[in-house]
């Protein structure tokens, strides 16, 4: 039968610090397991809240998901999916479509559980901190951590990417997505996306309702905790930015920065819509973004950062 060559369980130093660091780690697993993972309705976990899932944006949501499998080898017999929540898009079902396994390693058991359900037999099922990876050393032909690393204390940012670099084989590829703290395009547009808002809430009050929220935000709101305890509000999150990651992570391994998607949840719910033009708009971005891939990346909200080993 093949495995994944385990290395040894997980382990923790003790030292300055590490308590935070455990409870930082214990706060995002509860997190997940209580709320963000717990299904709403239909197919959606309540962490669609922070997703743009209005039909308006759908087609350009769907091609940047798509990015990422252009960068990963086609087939190979492992891929790691670091952090890999439930698998929560369809799109997410294509990276691993070539390989014999898709090993999913991720902090949540309610994330593993339900990850099963959507691969079945082709998964491989870790409980892992992204942090300190269980596995031998250029096992995964490829590799995938989105929107995880962020979720880890500021400290243990770069050990997380020394490990996945340490588990990519050979002539691979490693795509990590996360969202820089702050995005001089997004900052260009943040008085018209405040104008927008504030516009829609007059409006709204004006007309005697209240101000709504998208359809996903509002379903959202209905997931129950898995248990009678409170039910955790938010969980921890830490970004770096451009320079940090060119110099702290290029600095120990080849880095590319290219685009995964420029513009913000905040952005799309507040300046895209049907009525004007919505669809039209992002497509003309999405080919701007696929003609100058790396300015996006560096500039826009969410970068897609590539890690090779030759």
């Amino acid at each position: 039968m093949d495995e994944v060559r385990v290395a040894r369980p997980m382990e923790y130093e003790h030292g300055d610090g590490m308590s935070a660091e455990v409870d930082v780690k214990q706060q995002v697993r509860e997190f997940y397991d209580r709320v963000g993972w717990q299904m709403v309705e239909g197919d959606l976990y309540q962490n669609a809240h922070y997703e743009d899932l209005r039909p308006v944006s759908s087609e350009y949501i769907h091609r940047c998901h798509l990015r990422v499998a252009r960068h990963l080898k086609s087939s190979g017999r492992f891929m790691l999916d670091a952090g890999s929540g439930p698998i929560q898009y369809p799109e997410y079902l294509r990276y691993s479509q070539g390989y014999r396994f898709r090993v999913c390693a991720d902090i949540s058991i309610v994330a593993l559980q339900e990850a099963r359900k959507r691969i079945g037999d082709h998964g491989l099922f870790v409980v892992a901190d992204v942090a300190n990876l269980p596995f031998k050393d250029e096992v995964f032909e490829g590799v995938v951590s989105l929107h995880t690393i962020h979720h880890l204390p500021e400290a243990q940012h770069g050990q997380a990417y020394q490990g996945l670099y340490r588990v990519l084989a050979r002539h691979s590829t490693a795509a990590v997505v996360n969202g820089w703290p702050t995005s001089r395009l997004m900052q260009v547009f943040n008085p018209l996306v405040r104008l927008a808002n504030r516009l829609r809430s007059f409006a709204q009050r004006r007309l005697g309702r209240s101000a709504s929220q998208p359809e996903v935000a509002q379903v959202a709101k209905k997931a129950k905790p898995a248990n009678k305890k409170k039910a955790p509000k938010g969980t921890f999150t830490q970004r770096h930015g451009v320079s940090w990651v060119k110099n702290e992570i290029g600095g120990r391994m080849p880095v590319e920065i290219r685009v995964w998607r420029s513009v913000s949840v905040r952005f799309l719910r507040a300046l895209v819509h049907p009525w004007l033009g919505g669809r039209w708009f992002l497509r003309i971005l999405f080919r701007l973004e696929e003609r100058f891939p790396h300015y996006f990346g560096e500039n826009g909200q969410y970068p897609l950062i590539l890690i090779t080993k030759d």
